[in-house]
């Protein structure tokens, strides 16, 4: 008697939302499969596999169907979240798994289904005969023809909230819950720490940009090494002209803001547009006239 109330709330529909998360799941399965094979041939050659990419991934798709829809009657997504699918057919309301005809039938809809869709335009490219031509424009017509139905079914599944792709609906499998859904309870302390941390994440939000993270980092630079004992004498500048104090190349189009550091030109010029207040990384003097260096420094001083 416990198994029989089991199985009858086990039929219990599934939420629309479940379904459609279900479906996403399953596509970020099938991305996440085909990138992982993929990464596989990063070695070889570039388009070794773009020959037979439709026939690979058939392959994969029917390995996922036969460890998910074949062995456990309901694919990733829906195992994630507690769906699985029931034989809709059957007269009992107690839950029935798909017979092996439905299983089939699936895998020739999907897998079969999207090999065909790929492999078509190859197959008809460069067929010019007439019977090629109209075997192409069927296939064609019916790709759209069926998307024209799955749009259908679709608007159908919002309204009823039952088969929510087309090949469901053809073969008559239903999502049912695995087991019995509780109701969630959320405690007051979880929910007083997510309204603390929104309300300090708004905060940060907030606050971040009105703070001038490049001067404070060039203050705290200037605090933990400090420079001394640095004139302004013509020798003193002719010794650090050597390097950037920005980038720490040798400066192209040398530049001084003041002080007795050089920069290159466009180094200064963007972290002056950018900050109005820029004071120098080495001696922490902020820029008062951007000028060129006046002195010629030959690049044999470096040795």
């Amino acid at each position: 008697m416990a198994s029989s109330t089991g199985n009858e709330k086990s039929v219990n529909p599934v939420l629309r939302i479940s379904q459609l998360d279900a479906l996403e799941l399953n596509k970020a399965l099938e991305q996440l499969v085909w990138s992982q094979f993929t990464s596989c041939f990063h070695g070889f050659k570039p388009g070794v596999l773009a020959h037979f990419e439709p026939e690979v991934k058939a392959f994969l798709w029917l390995i996922l169907w036969r460890f998910t829809i074949y062995s456990k009657n309901a694919t990733v997504g829906q195992a994630i979240l507690n769906i699985q699918y029931k034989n809709n057919l059957s007269q009992t309301e107690k839950y029935q798994p798909l017979s092996k005809h439905q299983k089939l039938w699936y895998l020739i809809f999907t897998v079969g289904g999207r090999w065909l869709e790929e492999r078509c335009y190859d197959l008809f490219s460069n067929r010019q005969l007439q019977s090629f031509c109209k075997i192409k424009a069927c296939i064609n017509f019916g790709s759209g023809l069926l998307k024209l139905c799955g749009l259908l079914n679709f608007l159908i599944f919002l309204q009823k909230g039952t088969f929510a792709t087309l090949t469901e609906r053809i073969l008559g499998i239903r999502s049912v819950f695995c087991k019995p859904q509780s109701v969630r309870q959320v405690g007051f302390e979880y929910m007083n720490r997510e309204l603390l941390w929104h309300g300090f994440a708004e905060f940060l939000i907030y606050l971040l940009p009105l703070i001038n993270v490049q001067k404070l980092k060039l203050k705290i630079s200037s605090w933990c090494l400090p420079i001394a004992g640095l004139s302004s004498s013509e020798n003193t500048l002719a010794a650090h002209c050597k390097e950037c104090s920005l980038c720490g190349e040798w400066p192209t189009m040398p530049h001084t803001i003041g002080c007795s550091h050089v920069f290159c030109y466009y180094c200064i010029k963007s972290n002056y547009l950018s900050d109005t207040y820029f004071t120098c990384p080495k001696c922490g003097l902020e820029v008062q006239s951007l000028q060129p260096l006046k002195y010629k420094i030959e690049m044999t001083e470096l040795h």
